[in-house]
């Protein structure tokens, strides 16, 4: 018996140090959110720095939607904990405005990659006295 408590310790120290390890997100994939509006965000590489597409299913405008680039940067070094911060531009092809997205990228309790964002669209307008409206 005295043998087999030390065996039992070093199990349960290994279980548990196994779930306090950090959970990473990857931001390279595709994403799929709430109102059917996707993107795909290929290889993010040492700096951080990443390119894709991203197709809207909402738009102001009643030009045809098509598949738009994006470019952004996700945070790296020492500070990021696997749950990064990140932040990329839309320009939109098939309109004159343009959308920057800030998040982070989270695992949840059930292990699923949740990206949580806020955004930004500016519209071109025809001058200075309409700037008040340009921003969404």
């Amino acid at each position: 018996m005295v043998q087999t408590t030390p065996f039992l310790l070093v199990l349960l120290l290994a279980l548990g140090v196994q779930s306090l390890a950090v959970k990473k997100c990857s931001l390279t994939g595709r994403w799929v959110n709430d109102l059917g509006s996707n993107m795909t965000v290929t290889a993010v590489n040492k700096n951080g720095d990443f390119s894709g597409t991203y197709h809207t299913a909402v738009t102001a405008t009643s030009n045809e939607i098509k598949v738009s680039p994006l470019q952004g940067s996700q945070q790296t070094g020492p500070n990021q904990k696997g749950q990064p911060t990140f932040g990329f531009t839309v320009n939109w092809d098939f309109s004159d405005s343009i959308t920057v997205f800030t998040g982070q990228c989270f695992v949840d309790d059930d292990g699923k990659e949740v990206l949580k964002t806020m955004w930004l669209l500016r519209s071109r307008v025809e001058n200075i006295k309409n700037d008040w409206k340009a921003t969404r």
